[in-house]
């Protein structure tokens, strides 16, 4: 079972906001997952996520997604703008 972390959709038309989900990638986009990781509210630019399920998930072969890769980027940019 190959797994991917990906964007799953939530909200109400025209206001989404998505959850960051490990799922299998054969499943629908809306569809059956394994575990939630966190999310992300577009309107704000918020990126929440469980940074210890994530480690976990990728350490076991999970692949990312180049949206959730480029998310955990900008994540990272953001923080060390932040610091310095």
């Amino acid at each position: 079972m190959a797994v991917h972390i990906r964007l799953t959709r939530a909200g109400a038309k025209k206001a989404p906001y998505y959850r960051i989900i490990a799922a299998d990638s054969r499943s629908r986009r809306d569809g059956r997952f394994l575990e939630t990781l966190g999310s992300y509210q577009p309107s704000t630019g918020e990126v929440r996520i469980d940074e210890a399920a994530l480690d976990k998930w990728i350490k076991n072969g999970a692949q990312l997604t180049e949206t959730v890769r480029s998310l955990l980027r900008k994540r990272a940019r953001l923080a060390q703008s932040a610091e310095g």
